[in-house]
């Protein structure tokens, strides 16, 4: 008997050692800090989510929703927008997930998102949640995209359209080698036409696009100038159009050498293709709060203000027919606003109808570059007054004639 005495004490010690053991392991639940509980992990990731999120009881009442779904318009005031409460009834009749379009019905101004696209799905037990994105830049991008396609399918569609049409007059008039140098000379210079824009949109679109720009390198702006102005040496000669400069600056750029060349050149060929003949054009290097602006300045009718800023768009051209008169592509000045872009810069427009326009090409100096003791260097201010004296310049160098009355409506660019 002594013997199972002592036997079930030593039990019962050994039981109670080690629940000692195992509360001093673990710890005691009572006095270990409570985690979130469910509900509040479900709350934190609704007020998290990038997207907007409403949850609804079957009554169509908001039970909870997050600030994104505020901003997109999908609650105000604690009630939800009625297209996603019928949306909401669906959902709960059928048990299938429905989308719905939930952009606002009107404009509210500031940043409200243009096109907003949400799907409803069932929770159980009577609740739904509404998730809704900010689709507005998918559906500019596919706008745009449209727009682009429409515009290729034009541009390409009147070269190859003219070539048609002057191959059929060559087979007519295969006997008169007159009328056949005539019509193949016409044709070779649609040809050069429709060449170019293809060069130019695979241009543009390596601009736009994803693929890596060339590195940049330390570039010399006299030298670009120079090189600009040899490209458009045919030009000046054909329009009987000089275009005067202002002595080397011994500026630098961080750059890509052959794009800013490219940018440079259609600001000239720009220029020289709607100046009035016999007017000059000029072209001006400075450095200016840490940028450095080359500036194009002609004198021609100038551009209205409504179109300024128009003139940089794909295609767009204010006077057509002069445009493609001159074998424009309506590419060259959106060429040149996404160069200035991706050089971390920018292209300005000055222009009066009656004075003229000036174009300024404005790219980050080079940082470790001091400014040589001959570069005009400017402020702000300074440098839009000097765009007026620019113009008021030329206008005074050349004597007025009757052709100014024919000059410039600058379009997308010749």
């Amino acid at each position: 008997m002594a013997a199972w005495i002592a036997l079930s004490c030593g039990v019962l010690v050994g039981l109670f050692v080690g629940y000692l053991v195992g509360r001093a392991r673990h710890g005691d639940p009572a006095r270990r800090p409570a985690g979130p509980t469910v509900s509040d992990l479900v709350q934190r990731w609704v007020h998290s989510s990038h997207s907007g999120v409403v949850v609804l009881n079957h009554f169509g009442d908001v039970v909870i929703y997050n600030p994104r779904a505020e901003q997109l318009g999908l609650v105000r005031n604690r009630q939800v927008d009625e297209r996603a409460r019928k949306a909401s009834e669906l959902v709960l009749e059928t048990g299938d997930p429905v989308e719905i379009d939930l952009s606002p019905l009107e404009s509210r101004g500031g940043r409200t998102p243009e096109a907003v696209l949400g799907e409803v799905r069932p929770l159980g037990e009577g609740y739904t949640v509404v998730d809704a994105d900010d689709q507005s830049d998918a559906v500019r991008l596919e706008a745009t995209r449209r727009d682009f396609v429409a515009n290729v399918s034009h541009e390409l569609k009147t070269p190859v359209g003219a070539m048609a049409l002057l191959a059929e007059a060559v087979l007519d008039a295969a006997e008169d080698p007159v009328e056949v140098r005539r019509f193949t000379t016409k044709i070779l210079h649609e040809g050069n036409r429709l060449g170019t824009l293809v060069t130019e949109l695979i241009a543009l679109s390596r601009l736009q696009g994803a693929e890596r720009l060339p590195d940049m390198n330390t570039v010399d702006v006299d030298a670009v100038v120079r090189e600009a102005l040899g490209r458009a040496r045919l030009v000046m000669e054909s329009t009987g159009i000089d275009v005067t400069t202002d002595a080397d600056s011994g500026l630098l750029v961080e750059g890509d050498r052959t794009l800013l060349v490219t940018a440079l050149s259609n600001l000239l060929e720009n220029a020289l293709a709607y100046s009035p003949p016999g007017n000059p054009v000029s072209l001006s290097r400075s450095l200016v709060d840490g940028f450095i602006e080359i500036a194009v300045t002609d004198r021609g009718i100038g551009i209205a203000e409504e179109e300024q800023q128009r003139v940089f768009e794909r295609f767009y051209r204010v006077d057509k027919a002069r445009s493609r008169a001159t074998g424009g592509t309506g590419l060259g000045l959106a060429i040149v606003k996404h160069v200035a872009a991706n050089h971390g810069g920018e292209v300005k427009l000055w222009s009066k109808p009656g004075l003229g326009s000036t174009f300024t090409l404005r790219i980050p100096a080079h940082l470790d570059a001091p400014a040589p003791a001959g570069a005009d260097t400017l402020n702000g201010a300074e440098k839009t007054r000097s765009g007026r004296a620019a113009v008021a310049s030329l206008a005074a160098s050349a004597a007025p004639s009757k052709s100014d009355g024919a000059g410039t409506d600058h379009g997308g660019m010749a």
